[in-house]
């Protein structure tokens, strides 16, 4: 296992637990796993994530999920996830409320939910511990943030304070803003109709929520949706659509979950290259 007391090994030794494994949160552990990390992404047991082609969570439905030819492998516990990640794939551990963390000692823990507020990270839960956007104060909640929001700021690492509140409001593309955003006309499972990557026009069924149609606001490319059999609520997303309609855009990840991997990636190596001393005698 992992001990907190030794934060000069090397990276291929400091394992990272991600919370999340959504497209943001994938795009994270795809940055952290490509500079040697061995990673662990924990997810729910029923992933609402709706850009599937390009989030490790598909692993859980699907048993395996490759991002832009980095391989996700669900595990069934935390002794097999660990193995996984030793054997260079991304492992994927369903497990909510993060209770590997005991076990695995991670050196690095990245709260990547982005549920726009804490969850329960603490700060003692790694040598290293990483929020994404709001939620997280640095040095209390977390030892860095990194910030979300689209922007100047975006990716940028905060070690003192609070990353920009969050807008509500999903950032425009090529003029479309928050109708770029599927949402379920009413509750109950979700049926999908077409597939990530179809060319789509306005007003053509995606889906279907209790026999409720949803609509295409415009013509684009289907850039997300949702898993089909997912029970959901009234108002909640089930998809996005993009009017740049670029189908290669559906299957790579994103410029803002990169640029956010990038951050965590240098909020990981400076504290753990950087202020190794501090960091061991703030956990000893």
């Amino acid at each position: 296992m992992v001990g907190a007391d030794h934060p000069g090994k090397p990276v291929f030794e400091h394992v990272v637990i991600v919370r999340g494994a959504g497209d943001i949160a994938s795009g994270v552990a795809y940055r952290l796993f490509r500079c040697g990390f061995p990673v662990i992404m924990t997810e729910l047991a029923q992933p609402t994530v709706v850009r599937r082609t390009v989030a490790f969570a598909q692993a859980v439905f699907d048993g395996c999920a490759s991002v832009e030819g980095v391989r996700g492998r669900l595990a069934r516990t935390p002794d097999e996830a660990l193995a996984v990640a030793r054997a260079r794939e991304i492992a994927v551990l369903v497990d909510p409320c993060a209770d590997a963390l005991a076990g695995l000692r991670p050196a690095i823990l990245v709260d990547a939910i982005v549920a726009k507020h804490n969850t329960g990270t603490r700060l003692d839960d790694a040598l290293v511990v990483i929020g994404l956007g709001p939620g997280f104060r640095a040095g209390v909640d977390a030892h860095a943030v990194v910030e979300t929001n689209r922007g100047h700021r975006l990716g940028r690492v905060i070690l003192c304070g609070e990353a920009e509140p969050d807008t509500g409001v999903p950032a425009p593309v090529a003029g479309y803003g928050a109708e770029r955003v599927l949402r379920a006309p009413a509750a109950g499972p979700f049926v999908g109709v077409r597939s990530i990557g179809d060319h789509v026009v306005e007003g053509e069924v995606l889906g279907y929520v209790a026999g409720e149609p949803i609509l295409d606001p415009f013509d684009g490319c289907l850039r997300g949706l949702l898993q089909t059999g997912i029970l959901v609520h009234r108002g909640m997303k089930v998809g996005d659509v993009d009017p740049r309609a670029t189908r290669e855009h559906c299957f790579t990840i994103s410029d803002k979950a990169l640029a956010i991997g990038g951050g965590v990636l240098e909020a990981a190596l400076y504290f753990l290259e950087g202020r190794p001393l501090e960091l061991s005698a703030a956990r000893a």
